[in-house]
């Protein structure tokens, strides 16, 4: 009967045991730590995805800046080739011959940066790698002219290819 009183009692009191709490603890803890890897993973999805759209934007934009060049839009040297000189040129602008009122043709809004790039101090410009057009593919060097960009990051993407390969 002494028994039949004591198991009452604690039933009224409701508390946990020590055992109880731990093994929460413990279940909390596994959780947690699944949830952390998904996390990270969900970032670096979420830079590629960043980085794939830099990339087409700014290659969209050189390709259209050299269309402007073959439209005679664009006035340019014998020796120089049909791409820009410089990747902030399609931000500020690059006047248009064909305009009697000499308006420029802008082909970017802004330069988006490398999202790989981890500097915050350096210019958007600055964050990509930049080939010139006499420069071979498989070591890009910058030049007088952009032909193409890539990021600088020596990273492996989540495809197994190098971010700077692109």
């Amino acid at each position: 009967m002494a028994t039949g009183k004591l198991v009452a009692r604690l039933k009224a009191e409701g508390g946990f045991s020590l055992v109880e709490l731990t093994i929460v603890v413990a279940v909390m803890a596994v959780l947690a730590s699944s949830a952390v890897p998904l996390y990270e993973l969900h970032v670096k999805r979420e830079k590629e995805h960043e980085l794939r759209a830099g990339l087409r934007q700014i290659r969209e934009a050189i390709d259209a800046y050299k269309r402007a060049v073959h439209d005679g839009r664009i006035a340019r040297k014998a020796d120089e080739s049909e791409y820009p000189r410089k990747l902030e040129d399609l931000v500020t602008g690059i006047p248009d011959i064909k305009d009697p009122e000499k308006r420029k043709i802008y082909f970017l809004r802004r330069l988006p940066r490398d999202p790989m790039s981890e500097d915050a101090s350096l210019s958007a410009t600055e964050t990509w790698g930049k080939r010139a057009y006499e420069s071979p593919p498989d070591n890009p060097q910058e030049g007088d002219d952009v032909f193409d960009i890539f990021s600088r990051s020596q990273n492996i993407g989540l495809n197994g290819i190098p971010y700077d390969k692109w």
